[in-house]
This record gives C-alpha cells, sequence and structure tokens, in this order.
C-alpha cells in the first residue's frame, strides 16, 4: 500500500517543481522587462534632452537658422539684431583701451550729457582710468554742487569735488520729459548692461540712423533705427563727422566716436572690469598651484599605504 502511493507521490513532487520553477521564471520576466524599458526610456528621453539642449546653446551661441529661439515678434518689433564687433575688451586676456575711455568721456562729455544722466560715476572714478587727478579736480571745480547747511543753517553752493556725482542735465524726471516732448532720456550708468547686445547694441544705434525703407511710416518727432524696438525712436541722430576735437589727434568720424563712446559707457557699466580679470588669472594660478602641491603631497602620503603588500605567516606547529 505504502509502496505504491510512493511513486505517485513522487510523480506529483516531479510535476509541482517544473510548475513552481516556471511560476518563478514568469514572475521575474514579467517585473523585469518594465523595468529594463524604464530604463531604456529614461536613458532615451535624457539623450533627447541633452540632445536637444546642446542644440538650443548652438543656436543661441551661434545664431544657427532653423534652430533660434521661436518668437511671436517680427524683426521690426524688436530692432534688428546687432552684428558682433571685435571689442579690445572681449578678450579672456584683454583690458580697456583707456585712451578710448578718455575719448569716449569727452563725446559724452560735448554731445550725450545735454540730455543723459551718468548717476553711478564720480569723478574720482576717473583718476587713473583716463584722466589724472587734477584733471579730473579740475572737470570737477567746473560744476556748482549744492552743499549745507553752513553755521547760519542755509544751504551753499559750491564747486564740485572728486567725492562728488556727476551732475544730472535735469534737476528731475519731470523736467527731463518737458525738455524731450515727453521722452525719458534714460541714464547712462549701466545702459550697457540693460540693453541685449551690449556694447554691439549701443554702438548700431548710434550708427544706424537711416531713412524709413519704403511703406515705412514714423510717428511726427520720431526718427527711424532699425536697431530700435518698433523703429521709431524720440533721440535724433547725433554723431556727426568732426563733431568734437581729440586731445590726441584722432580723426573724429562718427563711426570713431561710436566706438570711442561706447568703450566709455562700457567702462561706465563695470569699472571694476581690468582689475577682475587681474584677480581672475590669480585665483587662477594660486589653485592651479594649491592643487599641484594637494597631488604630490596626497601621492607622498598615500604611496606607502597603497603599495605596501600585506602577508600571512601561519603559525609553525
Amino acid at each position: 500500500m505504502f509502496s505504491s502511493a510512493l511513486p505517485r507521490l513522487a510523480t506529483r513532487a516531479s510535476a509541482r517543481v517544473p510548475a513552481q520553477a516556471f511560476a518563478k521564471a514568469r514572475f521575474n520576466s514579467t517585473f523585469s522587462k518594465p523595468a529594463e524599458s524604464f530604463a531604456s526610456r529614461a536613458t532615451l528621453y535624457g539623450s533627447a534632452a541633452i540632445a536637444v539642449g546642446t542644440s538650443a546653446w548652438y543656436a543661441h551661441l551661434f545664431g544657427i537658422p532653423g534652430l533660434q529661439e521661436a518668437s511671436a515678434n517680427t524683426a521690426a518689433e524688436v530692432g534688428l539684431h546687432p552684428a558682433e564687433y571685435p571689442w579690445p575688451h572681449k578678450g579672456i586676456f584683454e583690458t580697456f583701451d583707456h585712451a578710448s575711455i578718455r575719448r569716449g568721456y569727452l563725446v559724452y562729455r560735448e554731445v550725450c550729457a545735454a540730455c543723459h544722466s551718468l548717476d553711478r560715476i564720480a569723478w574720482r572714478n576717473l583718476v587713473g582710468v583716463s584722466h589724472t587727478a587734477d584733471e579730473a579736480k579740475a572737470m570737477a571745480a567746473e560744476f556748482e554742487y549744492k552743499d549745507g547747511p553752513n553755521d547760519e543753517g542755509e544751504m551753499f553752493d559750491r564747486p564740485g569735488k572728486l567725492s562728488d556725482y556727476m551732475p544730472a542735465p535735469y534737476p528731475n524726471e519731470e523736467a527731463a520729459r518737458a525738455a524731450n516732448n515727453g521722452g525719458l532720456p534714460p541714464d547712462l550708468s549701466l545702459i550697457v548692461k540693460a540693453r541685449h547686445g551690449g556694447s554691439d547694441y549701443i554702438y548700431s544705434l548710434l550708427t544706424g540712423y537711416v531713412d524709413p525703407p519704403p511703406g515705412v511710416t514714423v510717428a511726427e518727432g520720431m526718427n527711424y533705427n532699425p536697431y530700435f524696438p518698433g523703429g521709431g525712436i524720440a533721440m535724433a541722430r547725433t554723431l556727426f563727422d568732426g563733431l568734437v576735437e581729440y586731445d590726441d589727434n584722432t580723426p573724429a568720424t562718427t563711426s570713431q566716436m561710436a566706438k570711442d563712446v561706447t568703450t566709455f559707457l562700457n567702462w561706465a557699466a563695470e569699472p571694476e572690469h581690468d582689475e577682475r580679470k587681474k584677480m581672475g588669472m590669480q585665483a587662477v594660478i594660486i589653485i592651479s598651484v594649491l592643487t599641484a602641491l594637494s597631488l604630490v603631497v596626497k601621492r607622498a602620503k598615500w604611496a606607502g599605504l597603497k603599495n605596501r603588500k600585506i602577508y600571512y605567516a601561519p603559525p609553525k606547529h
């Protein structure tokens, strides 16, 4: 009886084992495929995101047609994109052309200062950059500044000092608008940083005045400049050949004056430009030396530990 039952139990057990193994294999395959599919999809999506981001970055950097950002605005609404000019201070190791800054200040004083302020620049900022201390003192003394109160409690006028900031052409915003048909001339202290295109935009704007093309109308009192958003700008052309006389006898052409005043405004926007690049190079040199020294010390300290060999000497019986 028992002998006849044993073969049946063995048969059932042998049949059950493959079924369990098959169920386990099916369980593994059922849950391993989604995991592998999820990993492959994540890899695919990540690669696609990197490719799209890289393409957009290259399009923005090099202006590749067809890969630039889509915009509903027309070129007339946002303004013509300025060309890229080889500014002397644009390189990593390059600094400002200080002779150009000096000439640019002359253009600003003779032409731009009639309407535009430079609130963030003091006379002392010019010392050692474009003018000597005596020259800056003399230029500051040409203007009267309100000061006080004095011993009698009254305000008084005094000549400017190096610590004073450059005076504004108008006492307030309302006076500026009244003198410019409702338009407010912007402050030029940070104009290079505040406009897309920076120096390229300022230079292109100053030299880009042309007659309106056929079919384009400009409002009364406005001037056409394709680099200005909308094309119509309240400021008329201000730079003409021979308008100023440079101290170093540089020909005062329109392009030369635009280049010089743009360089001056770029310096006004970041007076620390030259010092920042100098400190950056010093930091790179110091960090490189310290990194090399740390690698040498690390190698010397850990070489003995990493190269040691451990032997096992069994006890002798």
